[in-house]
């Protein structure tokens, strides 16, 4: 049974681009637009799936205590504290997710938006360099922003780690906290994504032409590439903003691309 290159392509771009803060639904755009390489809506959600579990995995600890904490009604603990800061950032996050869904994501089929996305995301992780970085915990404020940082990554070039981590640095808040609470908050907003996937998509049978085998082998990549990516991501922190060195070309590339293209 043939494996496609192109989607253990997807699945390698999934990975290394989901933690990292570059944007994989950025990438994943650019390549529909370019190259016409789009998932269908079943492999999304095994995609995101993928992710979910990874993500499950890497913060197990701190998801096994903060579960306890939610049982044991103990919101005085350090995982306990988090819940209510989560939830804040979680519907700040819904509801600027949602409007932005509705108002404007649509414009993003075009090169040249991404081309902007790609621009703020790089803009905003550079002048997170100037971040103090001494706070150890999220208060109620800095968690609604930070939420509103997700909510707005939903439009693709956005990177949802990059927007989340960056203002959490330019709140002040120290690295490993931000690093751990951004990812924290993205465990309930990527299962609500795959809820919302497999309740509006009426198209999810797989295509003829996409066997189960090149599926499983895709996510099986994104899983493996994304987990070590994750682990690369926290060991990268101290130099966050080395990644605007990558997005900042990029994004001026798509703009040069659209111009060039009419």
């Amino acid at each position: 049974m043939e494996i496609r290159l192109e989607i253990l392509m997807l699945g390698l771009i999934q990975g290394l681009t989901e933690w990292l803060p570059i944007s994989s639904s950025g990438h994943l755009r650019v390549l529909e637009i370019l190259f016409g390489l789009k998932p269908l809506p079943f492999f999304e959600i095994m995609l995101h799936m993928a992710t979910l579990i990874i993500t499950l995995l890497y913060f197990r600890a701190e998801v096994y205590k903060i579960l306890v904490a939610l049982i044991r009604l103990n919101f005085k603990s350090e995982e306990g504290a988090l819940i209510p800061r989560l939830l804040t950032g979680l519907a700040s996050s819904a509801t600027v997710g949602l409007l932005t869904t509705i108002l404007i994501n649509d414009i993003f089929y075009r090169i040249a938006p991404l081309g902007a996305a790609f621009l703020f995301s790089g803009l905003l992780i550079y002048a997170s360099k100037r971040g103090k970085c001494i706070k150890e915990y999220v208060d109620y404020r800095s968690a609604a922003i930070i939420g509103v940082m997700q909510g707005l990554s939903i439009i693709p070039g956005l990177s949802r780690s990059g927007l989340t981590i960056s203002v959490a640095l330019m709140l002040g808040i120290k690295r490993e906290v931000a690093f751990k609470f951004s990812f924290l908050l993205s465990i309930p907003a990527i299962l609500g994504a795959i809820i919302l996937m497999i309740l509006f998509q009426a198209d999810l049978p797989i295509d003829g032409s996409l066997e189960l085998t090149n599926i499983f082998a895709s996510c099986l990549t994104a899983g493996v590439v994304g987990y070590f990516s994750l682990k690369f991501l926290y060991r990268f922190l101290q130099k966050f903003h080395l990644f605007s060195l990558y997005l900042l070309p990029l994004g001026l590339l798509l703009i040069l691309v659209d111009i060039m293209l009419g």
